[in-house]
């Protein structure tokens, strides 16, 4: 064997405490170390580089925005003219205007839109699961159809439901004034016309759950009340989560049917009371109005974080296993 060849093998040395053989790693003519092959720039950027770029550009995207609020709402003189994506000069002057009630109730309706958001968030996804349940796993008359109706009316324009929403609760607050127009009953009652708009989602999570484990529970006595709540809905941890931040923003961010339902200064919501504070002066409260908007995404982010932990779970993590 020739040298050359004896120092491109891989050497093999022995430890004189164990007896153990290690091994070197390869070496080329001249003693030194091969390189491991890499792949080339143009094939890495064709495979992978490009989906760097389009995340950045996304981020960036969608940071502008957030960005300039956050500065205008840092900015004491609060007019469009003296914003810029980096503030030159940073107050919480607006912070303090909105806080005090100068420019309206600011802190009743920031409880206003707390309690709405939590009694029809959490009702919508009660109601939504219920029916998930039912379509996943009975078989009945009708079952397909339900379906088939349920995505055509998500698929339905809200406002082309506004006039007879408006009627037929005006209509009840005739008989029952306490969720008529212009209560948070009432208005919580009109959402509520949503409250099967995550059904295919949960659907979709349930179907996913063999049907194996159910019959298993069922066999070890439990009824189709202890199957759901005791089996079926703690693997539905992460679906429930993601579905409960998503009707969550949709809620805080409804304005149309606020801004009908809604007249009085004391009864409204963040959306509704903010956009009649911007609309005395669209200028001069632009610092006001942004202070408002980075204290509505404040529960927002906060109910992200904590729902995080469930939404990266697994579907059926504890529950199936192999």
């Amino acid at each position: 064997m020739t040298n050359t060849s004896a120092n491109a093998m891989t050497h093999a040395s022995t430890d004189p405490a164990g007896g153990r053989t290690t091994a070197s790693a390869p070496t080329t003519g001249a003693g030194t170390p091969t390189k491991q092959n890499r792949m080339p720039f143009g094939r890495w950027f064709r495979e992978i580089g490009w989906r760097h770029i389009v995340g950045i550009l996304a981020l960036v995207f969608a940071a502008f925005p957030i960005l300039y609020v956050i500065s205008a709402s840092l900015n004491p003189l609060g007019t469009v003219a003296s914003t810029s994506l980096i503030p030159t000069r940073v107050s919480l002057v607006n912070y303090q205007t909105l806080l005090s009630g100068d420019k309206g109730p600011f802190t009743r309706w920031y409880l206003n839109t707390m309690i709405v958001c939590a009694i029809v968030a959490a009702a919508q996804i009660f109601f939504s699961v219920l029916a998930a349940y039912a379509f996943s796993r009975f078989r009945f008359k009708g079952r397909r159809g339900g379906l088939l109706a349920l995505l055509l009316i998500m698929m339905f324009p809200t406002t082309l439901s506004m006039i007879a929403i408006y009627n037929m609760i005006s209509g009840i607050g005739g008989v029952l004034p306490a969720i008529g127009l212009n209560t948070l009953l009432g208005y919580c009652l009109a959402l509520m016309g949503g409250a099967l708009g995550q059904v295919w989602l949960i659907k979709g999570t349930f179907d996913t759950i063999p049907k194996e484990l159910d019959e298993a529970a069922i066999l070890d006595g439990c009824t189709h009340w202890q199957v759901f709540y005791r089996i079926l809905l703690p693997s539905l941890k992460p679906i429930l989560a993601t579905t409960f931040l998503l009707a969550f923003v949709g809620i805080i961010s409804e304005f149309m049917l606020g801004s009908i339902f809604l007249t009085d200064d004391y009864k409204k919501t963040l959306a509704v009371g903010l956009y009649g504070m911007l609309s005395g002066d669209r200028s001069n409260n632009l610092g006001i109005f942004a202070a408002g908007s980075v204290m509505t995404m404040l529960p927002v982010i906060a109910l992200f974080q904590y729902l995080q932990k469930y939404i990266v779970g697994g579907a059926t993590a504890g529950a199936v296993k192999g």
